[in-house]
């Protein structure tokens, strides 16, 4: 074991401790939660990373994404032809790839990962999955239900969990809430998987079993750092109860994956517009930023590029040196985290690739941490589509989630990057899991 590794040992105390230390009331501290909290991270990521059958059903998860993915790609192909060539491929007409084009290639695998998951649902697969976390979380921690219900389901899907705990919303206390926001934004949902992985795969070939590893992971993270942030001080109204998830069942299979197929095309639809809004306004603020920049470079001598990602990056560049990012690379890789904050986690899993292809980044571990602290929908864009969202549901609960918003924001970047310090803690640089 590597310094290195003792390093993201302490960050994952370290971690828990800053958000105490924001904490809206300090003196309530849920000592089960805090034990379960950090216990089940280490305990996933042993059974994950270092107990043989973990690793081999890790790296079988890995090629059934992988699998799924080229399933994915056929629909595509078929569509859009030599632009759905992912680069240096050639289809069977000899045609060559046109090179790397994000809209064509790896987004429209959204729509088929969101049938698929719709057809799980149907099956009965996904809601025992979601049961079995559920009971898991509500026992050891000591939790609510209803919070522990959305936050299993937000391992798997996005802001759809809210409806399986949508008759408890109205009811439920401000800190149940504020576990449901920071769920949502510290984890991932299953009908994006795809397109990260599309994006990592060529520079990182297991990033299939890490992506699912860093979700399940981050579940407990994110009940953590939550009640560690805003802590209970009312009692749930479902508190150490077993709750059913609430959902309507399709008629038939079919239905549910044409349903799943639509719902798809209103995500990808979504995500598209938001990146090209934030995107284009991220450049905006750049573009302010340079101008008065360039001034405050001229007077003091200095050479700092002024932009919002860079300013970013020195914020978080302590959380990514206690999460055991070496020195060398904790600055990029802290970059990439301030990027995923404003501008959503796609850009910054493309310039992750980048430095990886490039051997921007020294360490290996480096990389492998920075996969798993970017996976989270935590942004401010995920900030607004999670209030909005959870409002529609219970318009009663807006202002109170609006009043959490931020709040849970920074729960689950805290979240994500507690779940990057056990993936470094874990890191063995011979493994096949962390080689690349």
């Amino acid at each position: 074991m590597s310094l290195y590794n003792l390093i993201s040992l302490l960050g994952v105390f370290l971690i828990p401790f800053l958000a105490w230390l924001g904490s809206s009331q300090r003196r309530i501290i849920n000592w089960r939660l805090l034990f379960w909290g950090i216990g089940l991270q280490l305990l996933f990521g042993f059974l994950i990373f270092v107990f043989p059958v973990g690793v081999k059903f890790f790296l079988f998860l890995n090629q059934i994404v992988v699998r799924l993915l080229d399933c994915a790609t056929a629909g595509t192909k078929f569509l859009f032809g030599r632009l759905a060539l992912p680069p240096g491929t050639m289809n069977e007409a000899g045609e060559t790839s046109l090179g790397s084009i994000l809209a064509f290639q790896a987004l429209p695998t959204i729509i088929f990962f969101a049938s698929l998951v719709a057809g799980l649902y149907y099956l009965g697969l996904m809601p025992r999955l979601i049961r079995l976390f559920t009971r898991l979380f509500t026992r050891l921690m000591r939790l609510s239900g209803a919070e522990s219900l959305c936050v299993s389901s937000q391992i798997f899907v996005g802001i759809e969990s809210a409806l399986v705990v949508q008759p408890h919303l109205g009811k439920m206390t401000k800190s149940e809430l504020m576990t449901i926001l920071t769920g949502g934004m510290a984890t991932i949902a299953s009908t994006v998987l795809g397109l990260y992985v599309f994006i990592l795969q060529e520079t990182i070939p297991t990033i299939a079993g890490h992506l699912i590893s860093a979700s399940l992971l981050s579940a407990p993270a994110a009940l953590l750092m939550s009640k560690l942030l805003f802590p209970e001080r009312e009692k749930p109204e479902t508190l150490g109860l077993e709750v059913e998830p609430h959902y309507e069942r399709e008629d038939n299979l079919i239905v549910a994956l044409i349903n799943g197929a639509t719902n798809g095309l209103r995500l990808l639809g979504g995500i598209i517009s938001l990146l090209l809004a934030f995107l284009g306004i991220l450049a905006l603020i750049d573009l302010v930023l340079s101008l008065f920049g360039q001034q405050i470079n001229s007077w003091l001598g200095w050479n700092f590029e002024w932009t919002l990602k860079n300013l970013l990056g020195y914020i978080f560049y302590p959380l990514t040196l206690i999460s055991g990012v070496p020195p060398a690379d904790a600055l990029e890789v802290a970059r990439l985290i301030g990027e995923r904050t404003v501008a959503t986690e796609v850009p910054s899993y493309q310039h992750l690739a980048q430095l990886v292809a490039q051997k921007a980044l020294i360490y290996h571990r480096s990389a492998i941490i920075a996969a798993y602290s970017l996976c989270g929908f935590a942004h401010v864009a995920s900030l607004a589509i999670f209030v909005g969202g959870i409002g529609a549901l219970a318009p009663s609960r807006l202002k109170d989630l609006s009043k959490l918003g931020f709040r849970a924001l920074l729960a689950a970047i805290l979240a994500c990057l507690m779940t990057g310090a056990v993936a470094g803690f874990f890191f063995q640089e011979k493994s096949i899991i962390f080689n690349y």
